[in-house]
């Protein structure tokens, strides 16, 4: 087998939904026996010089965590396509599957629109 360049795994990568990457790095994980998640960052604030703690910086990236569809299932699944580049049949899964996370390490802007249109669908969602 001829060994792929970054940019070719990259593009490989793109072609796939959530759910076929989210599978890819569970087979991963079992090959090689690592843990793809990434390590916590742990934030200690330092003392400043006269004795006051440093600002810690504003979160900028945020998941967008499904937590129940609610009762309206159909219009949330409908949502949920057009936030995502699902098709029928996985958007349908993560809806039922819930809670799952729906978008990760997007802007404040867009998990708030992401909020915003699950909600008025009938969702639950949170953001982390």
């Amino acid at each position: 087998m001829a060994k792929l360049s970054n940019e070719e795994l990259l593009s490989a990568f793109e072609e796939m939904t959530l759910l076929e990457l989210s599978e890819f790095v569970k087979l991963f994980e079992e090959k090689f026996d690592v843990e793809a998640a990434a390590p916590a960052a742990v934030v200690a604030a330092a003392p400043t010089a006269d004795g006051a703690a440093a600002d810690v910086e504003e979160q900028s990236e945020f998941d967008v965590i499904l937590e129940s569809a609610g009762d309206k299932k159909i219009q949330v699944i409908k949502e949920v396509r057009g936030l995502t580049s699902l098709g029928l049949k996985e958007a349908k899964d993560l809806v039922d599957n819930a809670p799952k996370p729906l978008m990760e390490g997007v802007s404040k802007e867009n998990a708030d629109k992401a909020k915003e249109a699950l909600e008025g669908a009938g969702a639950t969602v949170t953001l982390k």
